[in-house]
Order: structure tokens, then C-alpha cells, then sequence
């Protein structure tokens, strides 16, 4: 199983295709392809082949807009930033390409690579995309700012529906207060290894280690990314590309 794990499984890309329900979504957004790519990693413990068939992916799939949900590299090694911008820079999507940071990435030079590169980065910010005459507000959170005081005033007074990127999937707890429609999350590799009976081990402090989760009015996806950290190995949790479809949220009809 180990051998396994760290000799294919953890290089064994799968597309997943899911549906993300909003709070708010206008019916002309109902079906807007997101793609999704998370979680990276590109170090030397993963190939610039695995990020390279990551991106191919994405682009066959033909998405009207990308998000990237961070953790480009591991533990911020400079050396291979330049790179795996480049790789990320042939990403296309008619409505753009946009990104946030997460814990492995450094405030500065990858964001800097990325933006060299055309790609737009919400770093505790938000940006309104007029999409088919509707408005959508695209908001992104650093790994750090956690407290729903540093949350509130990027998603604050928002004239659209708010799908989030948050790398941390804990943020789910600060969105839900806020009345965010979306939330887009990585950062847990969907616990790596997870094993029969057990789960993923790794990934118990987080509400969910991968798939959908609803927190009140709030939906929430987290993927299980592209790459590894720490030990190069995958067992039950294969790498992926997901694609999330938006479809509008109504709410229950009591009784």
C-alpha cells in the first residue's frame, strides 16, 4: 500500500466535478463553471510533470473562471516560485485566473511571480466580476487572518453573492457568521492517507477533510489538491482538478 502510495497514487490526477450551491445566486450565474486548483505544492518531493498535466487538465475542462486556493510551494522555497508561476501563467478561463496564498506561501515573492504573470491576487480583498449581466463578488483571505473582526471587512457590504476563497477550511465558521453564499478551501490534501476504518487521520481538526460541507446558509468545498507535503505519498486520497458548478440556493419552505 505504502509503495503504492508514493509511486502512483499520489500522481494518479483525477477530475471532480461537483455542485456548490449559493445563498443568492442570480439565475443567469446558475451554472457558472469554477475551476479549482489547489494545494500545488511543487517542491522536490512534486514533479513539475504533476503540475504541468494539472494545468492541461484545467484547461481542457474550459471553465469560465479559475481560482487558486495557495500553497503554490512548500514552505515557501523561493526556487521554485518562478517555476510553478510559469506553469500556472497557461491557465485560461474567458473571466479570469485569480489567487490567494496559503500557509506555505510567503506575503511577497509569490505574489509577486503570480501577478507577474496576469494572474489577479485577493489577498484580503475582493473584486466584483460582471458575469452574463449578473455580478458575482470574488473575495479572498490569507491563511492568517482567522478572526471574523479581520474577515468581516473584505466580505462587508458586498453588492453580490460572496464566493470566498479561504485555504483554511476552518474559515467555514467566520463565513457562515457573515452570511457568505460560498466558501472554496484546500489545505488539508484531504488528509493524504486515509485509512479503512480510521479516516483521514491527519486532517481530524478541520470540519471536513474533503467534499461539501453546510454551515447554516453557507456551502463549502474543500478540495484535496495536487500535491504533497512533508511525505510524498497518497493512500485512498488521489490528487485532483475539481471543477465546482454554482447552482442557486433556495432556501427550505417551512412546513
Amino acid at each position: 500500500m505504502v509503495v503504492h502510495g508514493a509511486g502512483w497514487a499520489r500522481h494518479a490526477l483525477e477530475i471532480h466535478h461537483v455542485d456548490l450551491p449559493m445563498r443568492g445566486l442570480p439565475p443567469g450565474l446558475d451554472g457558472l463553471r469554477v475551476g479549482f486548483l489547489t494545494d500545488l505544492h511543487l517542491s522536490t518531493l512534486v514533479p513539475d510533470g504533476d503540475v504541468a498535466r494539472a494545468v492541461a487538465m484545467m484547461n481542457a475542462e474550459r471553465p469560465d473562471l479559475v481560482v487558486l486556493g495557495g500553497d503554490y510551494v512548500s514552505f515557501a522555497d523561493r526556487q521554485f516560485m518562478g517555476p510553478v508561476a510559469d506553469h500556472l501563467a497557461a491557465l485560461q478561463a474567458q473571466w479570469g485566473v485569480f489567487g490567494i496564498i496559503g500557509n506555505h506561501d510567503d506575503e511577497r515573492h509569490m505574489p509577486a511571480e503570480l501577478r507577474h504573470r496576469g494572474i489577479e491576487m485577493l489577498l484580503d480583498a475582493r473584486t466584483d466580476l460582471m458575469i452574463r449581466g449578473e455580478r458575482l463578488t470574488l473575495a479572498g483571505v490569507k491563511f492568517w487572518t482567522r478572526k471574523r473582526a479581520e474577515i468581516e471587512p473584505v466580505v462587508a457590504g458586498a453588492a453580490a453573492p460572496v464566493l470566498m476563497l479561504a485555504h483554511d477550511p476552518r474559515r467555514i465558521t467566520e463565513a457562515a457568521a457573515l452570511g457568505v453564499g460560498g466558501v472554496l478551501a484546500g489545505h488539508t490534501h484531504g488528509g493524504q492517507v486515509v485509512l479503512p476504518g480510521l479516516g483521514a487521520i491527519a486532517a481530524r481538526q478541520f470540519p471536513v477533510a474533503y467534499g461539501r460541507l453546510t454551515r447554516g446558509d453557507t456551502e463549502m468545498f474543500v478540495s484535496r489538491g495536487v500535491g504533497t507535503v512533508y511525505i510524498p505519498l497518497r493512500i485512498n486520497c488521489p490528487p485532483e482538478v475539481a471543477v465546482v458548478t454554482l447552482r442557486a440556493r433556495r432556501r427550505a419552505t417551512p412546513p
